[in-house]
């Protein structure tokens, strides 16, 4: 007889980051406690309403932040912001954009940009070198 597994367990900010919640304001249980995989399950597939509404209204942690307001998490820091935001400040910020925030979103833009840029010219590589194969240059030349 083999000895029964312990459950996995993670710890409360793991758990607060693979639900995508701010832990601080997360009930105390779940900030103190580490959570087993199969709590964690349980609260993906039939959220309770204390995480269906923290995640509608906030506040979120700076990676749900960013990804709202179409910046990155460092384009957060280069502006100040540091503390988790609202749902209904993340609607104030986007309905009457600052300076920092109009910089950051066409900065994230061109990161965008560079990258399908990047990604498109190391696909073509990719294309280049499949058809480099010996077998397919002998069908093309005796196509000719």
């Amino acid at each position: 007889m083999s000895p029964s597994k312990t459950p996995q367990t993670m710890k409360p900010a793991t758990a607060a980051k693979k639900l995508g919640i701010y832990l601080p304001a997360a009930p105390a249980e779940l900030q103190e406690e580490p959570m087993t995989r199969e709590t964690l399950n349980e609260l993906l597939q039939s959220p309770p309403e204390w995480l269906v509404v923290l995640r509608l209204n906030g506040p979120h942690p700076r990676d749900v932040v960013a990804r709202k307001l179409g910046v990155s998490i460092s384009g957060l820091a280069r502006a100040g912001v540091t503390d988790a935001l609202t749902t209904a400040e993340i609607k104030e910020l986007l309905e009457a954009p600052p300076e920092w925030l109009v910089t950051e979103r066409r900065t994230q833009a061109l990161v965008r940009e560079e990258n399908h840029r990047i990604n498109d010219v190391r696909a073509g590589k990719r294309a280049g070198a499949e058809s480099d194969d010996p077998e397919d240059r002998r069908r093309d030349a005796s196509a000719e």
